[in-house]
């Protein structure tokens, strides 16, 4: 597990009978060259003792958010900015729900709100309570914050009940990190670059051309791309959204504009066209408003084809090149006929008729298309979700 090596992982061990596992956790990540320091809860430490923890991990246990001598070695936020991963064994299903609600009310929940490193959940609870709605709905907020869910699997529990619940095994778990870190390491080498958002073409000073697009899946994309290591640049059209710093954000108004910024940001491995670009422009754009009295006659011509030119360039092109196709009616057949025209590797559609997803909503619904003539659906979720499932198809794709 090399690329756990030199890595800093701060231990969250909540209380729950699973807890004596993270001994075992502990020891492989140790054996596999991290730095560990621990935080235990107040119910964890009935289950395990500071003193065990610190002979396995070596590094300091804290579990009081006002020690003074906690305090005065590293404070709350240092400690969740120290961490490679935060790592929180076994989660409960009460550490689930105060953490879907915020919570700051201990060092553990405290920590993980002021964190912006990777935070990996392994839950670990009774069936009933793992199958309970709140306990549903609370990881689905989660997930939605990008938090990793580690299991649970399906097996005999300690209550003696059988089902989906039980933890999953400390070298798994060591595994699922592992792997996790080797993407990201693979992929910082990996440019990203993502158009999003509408165009506007101008028929005179005040009026345009557009599509009706909100940008957001786009922007989502381009988030989950820098947290699985991509270099990203966004080329954004007009939407009032805000984007990482580590993001490379370009602003641009027309197809034309967009499609300059993007030859200009080519070479890149993986190219995904999100933006709703406006098909059409005006030939003649009048210098002044026209009035309602003056006869009006726009003449259009077709815009620039960005989607077609990167796919189709015979230096530049992208090892991955994604379109978006949003649709009305005929999606399967209008997507495939996108695919194979603009060459594309894969499509992504959806149904934009469907008032509740799609356009200007928090959530979305589409249909991947694959070169290879496979197809997959991801079924309705949060718009960061569709774009974590989209990512991680690119990684698969590349790695």
């Amino acid at each position: 597990m090399k690329n756990l090596k030199d890595k800093k992982i701060l231990m969250i061990i909540c209380g729950g009978i699973a807890a004596y596992k993270s001994l075992e956790t502990i020891r492989i990540l140790k054996k596999s060259g991290c730095e560990i320091k621990t935080i235990l809860t107040k119910s964890s430490k009935e289950f395990v003792t500071p003193l065990s923890i610190a002979s396995l991990s070596k590094g300091k246990v804290y579990d009081d958010l006002f020690s003074i001598e906690n305090e005065s070695e590293m404070d709350h936020i240092a400690l969740s900015r120290w961490a490679d991963v935060i790592l929180v064994e076994p989660a409960t299903a009460n550490t689930i729900s105060k953490l879907a609600k915020g919570s700051s009310e201990d060092l553990a929940s405290t920590v993980i709100l002021a964190s912006n490193k990777p935070i990996f959940l392994v839950p670990a609870m009774n069936v009933r309570m793992w199958q309970h709605p709140s306990t549903k709905e609370n990881l689905d907020i989660l997930k939605n914050y990008s938090y990793k869910i580690i299991g649970p699997e399906i097996g005999e529990m300690a209550c003696g009940e059988y089902g989906e619940g039980k933890m999953t095994e400390p070298v798994d778990i060591v595994n699922r990190i592992n792997d996790y870190l080797l993407t990201i390491n693979k992929n910082k080498k990996l440019k990203a670059l993502v158009t999003a958002g509408p165009t506007k073409e101008y028929i005179d000073p005040i009026r345009f051309i557009t599509n009706k697009s909100s940008g957001k899946q786009g922007y989502e994309l381009a988030k989950s791309l820098s947290r699985n290591g991509y270099q990203t640049t966004l080329i954004s059209g007009p939407t009032n959204l805000k984007i990482h710093d580590e993001i490379k954000l370009i602003k641009v108004e027309t197809t034309e504009q967009m499609f300059k910024e993007t030859q200009k940001n080519l070479p890149v491995d993986v190219a995904i066209f999100s933006a709703a670009v406006a098909d059409f422009k005006v030939v003649k754009k009048y210098d002044v408003k026209i009035k309602k009295r003056d006869e009006l006659n726009i003449k259009l011509e077709k815009n620039v084809d960005i989607l077609s030119y990167v796919s189709n360039h015979n230096s530049k092109r992208p090892k991955l090149v994604i379109g978006f196709a949003a649709e009305t009616n005929n999606l399967e057949d209008n997507a495939i006929e996108k695919l194979k025209n603009k060459n594309c590797d894969m499509i992504i559609a959806n149904d934009v008729s469907n008032k509740s997803i799609g356009f200007d909503s928090d959530f979305n619904e589409v249909t991947i298309f694959y070169k290879n003539n496979k197809q997959e659906k991801l079924f309705a979720k949060n718009k960061s979700l569709i774009s974590d499932e989209i990512v991680e198809k690119v990684n698969n794709q590349l790695n």
